[in-house]
């Protein structure tokens, strides 16, 4: 094949990069641009960290600093104020309109997460059903009154076949179902469908071993609380009222410590405790992709293999 025709390979190819949290997605992401950009191939990044979208929320979502971005150009940082109501369709419609702009340009777009969901809202062919705010406010404030069961109950006399899969303790997922039926007059499909591609895609999971996994997480939080985690929390007045910015791991917990209902050190190892079972729900996610090629996030030759996973050649 000729040089010519081998960089065209690469017109309209999306690079994806997934793991767990704190497995070094980001990092790894611009070496790999850094990588592309020295063999003349322009390469930019797009996060699936829906938090990460939030402005002022950078030391608890692990948003990368100018220095840690290696003058690589990112989108989806520091898009939306912390009281906004962001949706997944939002963030889709968004997150799409960033890669079709970095492909117009001719660049690869290097996609990086993050939450499954997302990743997956991002890339594949999936449609969200409608929302209203009057609907939701209903069923959240019924939620708020007398419990998820109840909620559950109410689901199960208009769709059993939803309730006997749903948690009857999730009360934000029964939320959702309810307002679903409201406003499409239909059940509510509490699965996601068969992906299909709407990108030509690269995609590259980093696996880590659970103990290590864990030990990373724990060394992120308290490094956080050391960059002034707190302080950042204080700083966002409108965060406690957040419907979807006060869901972000460790802010709640934070929170809690700031209203005097725990300690600091009891915000800390709850924080730790829900990172690892959220660690773990994501490596549930990608491991039933059978898209996903998995390399050892600890390989010293990582770089030079996603790049040869994407067709390129890193021997200069």
């Amino acid at each position: 094949m000729s040089q010519h025709n081998d960089k065209a390979w690469f017109v309209n190819q999306v690079l994806v990069t997934v793991g767990p949290t704190a497995v070094g997605k980001s990092s790894l992401s611009v070496k790999v641009a850094q990588e592309l950009i020295k063999q003349g191939r322009s390469a930019e990044i797009i996060s699936a960290d829906s938090m990460q979208a939030y402005v002022g929320m950078d030391i608890g979502t692990a948003s990368p600093t100018q220095e840690e971005r290696g003058g690589i150009r990112h989108h989806l940082l520091d898009v939306w104020p912390s009281n906004h109501v962001l949706t997944v369709s939002d963030y889709q419609d968004t997150a799409r309109a960033a890669i079709n702009d970095v492909l117009a340009r001719g660049a690869v777009p290097i996609v990086v997460g993050g939450s499954g969901l997302y990743v997956s809202a991002i890339l594949d062919d999936l449609q969200f059903p409608p929302t209203d705010p009057q609907v939701r406010a209903k069923f959240e404030a019924l939620l708020e009154q007398e419990g998820p069961l109840a909620l559950h109950r109410q689901l199960a006399k208009v769709d059993p076949t939803s309730a006997a899969v749903m948690l009857p303790t999730n009360g934000r997922r029964l939320v959702r179902a309810l307002e679903v039926i409201e406003l499409t007059g239909e059940p509510y499909n509490a699965k996601l469908p068969e992906p299909v591609e709407l990108y030509s895609t690269v995609r590259i999971g980093l696996h880590i071993p659970r103990q290590e996994m864990d030990e990373r997480i724990a060394r992120r939080v308290h490094q956080m609380i050391a960059d002034g985690f707190v302080d950042e929390v204080r700083a966002l007045p409108d965060l406690k009222n957040s419907v979807t910015a006060s869901r972000a791991l460790g802010y709640t917990q934070i929170l809690e410590y700031l209203d005097g209902d725990c300690t600091l050190e009891e915000a800390i190892e709850t924080t730790i405790a829900i990172t690892k079972k959220f660690a773990r729900r994501q490596q549930r996610w990608f491991a039933g992709d059978s898209r996903i090629t998995w390399l050892d996030y600890n390989d010293s030759e990582l770089v030079a293999k996603v790049c040869e996973l994407f067709g390129a050649d890193t021997k200069q």
